[in-house]
């Protein structure tokens, strides 16, 4: 399986410029110009106009402005929204705010913040958008022993930030799936453990959260050797990502094979997990009989 790999174009785009890219190419095919023809309009290289089409290169207001006026855009609504939206995709986001150390996993944030269904399967610890921060603390160092007390504070305090889209308005749909042993690796230690088991059944109960567990009864199954993230996203093209994560880099997966063997995965793993109800019961039995 071919990956988009964290030191591609990909990895350094944020979705404000994917979806700023999708719609001028949009436009462009509407307009009837080819690249070529809009190069020659623009007195542009044509690589210019693939790489703007493809969020390799960031488009500036400028260059929106033009491209409106060739492809005849009389809706200047339109046009401002365009502008702002090349504005606002070149500016820092989460780079400036956090130190995350490793700039492959910025894109994610963006991602996961437009998405409007969110599937994170684990096999080793919980979902990032289920943790504690203490809990968190504890992974983060124990993965990353020698990461700097900066990062480590950064990559905690962006993962608490990211759990308020759960209680926003409008929040995604996040579907929870981990394996039972998650459950058993005493992150942080028993008491850490406990207050973490009450976070996840206190998120199990918002509206737009689903929790299932695969049970050591499962046996075999798809996804017992990945853990990944799906994130869907309507507005933008492609619509559906895969994130993987790993110790040196972050890769993103978009091509349709790639997503389709991932959804696949999705519905074999959720055919094999508790039902939401029996994970929770689940929880609660294992937090009186190891934590308490």
């Amino acid at each position: 399986m071919t990956a988009a790999r964290g030191d591609s174009p990909m990895a350094n785009q944020t979705l404000g410029r994917r979806q700023l890219a999708d719609r001028l190419r949009r436009l462009r095919l509407g307009s009837g110009y080819s690249i070529d023809d809009v190069a020659e309009k623009l007195m542009c290289h044509p690589s210019k106009i693939s790489r703007l089409e493809t969020g390799r290169r960031a488009a500036i207001p400028r260059d929106v402005r033009d491209l409106c006026e060739i492809y005849g855009v009389a809706d200047q609504r339109l046009v401002s929204e365009l502008i702002e939206l090349a504005r606002e995709a070149r500016r820092p986001g989460y780079r400036h705010e956090y130190d995350l150390g490793d700039e492959t996993l910025y894109p994610y944030n963006d991602y996961e913040e437009q998405a409007a269904t969110i599937t994170d399967f684990q096999t080793c610890y919980l979902p990032a958008l289920l943790q504690t921060e203490e809990y968190a603390r504890a992974l983060i160092r124990g993965i990353y022993p020698k990461m700097e007390e900066k990062v480590l504070e950064s990559r905690v305090a962006l993962r608490m930030r990211r759990q308020q889209l759960l209680t926003k308005e409008g929040a995604p749909r996040f579907n929870a799936l981990f394996h039972e042993s998650v459950l058993h690796h005493r992150i942080g230690g028993p008491q850490v453990m406990a207050r973490q088991l009450d976070r996840i059944v206190q998120t199990a109960a918002l509206p737009s959260v689903s929790v299932r567990i695969v049970p050591f009864t499962a046996g075999a199954y798809m996804g017992l050797a990945n853990t990944f993230v799906l994130l869907e996203l309507p507005e933008m093209s492609p619509a559906r990502i895969v994130y993987l994560e790993g110790l040196t880099k972050a890769d993103y997966l978009e091509r349709p094979n790639e997503i389709t063997i991932y959804a696949e995965a999705i519905r074999n793993i959720t055919e094999n997990a508790l039902a939401p109800d029996d994970s929770v019961q689940l929880i609660n039995d294992l937090k009186k009989a190891i934590y308490s």
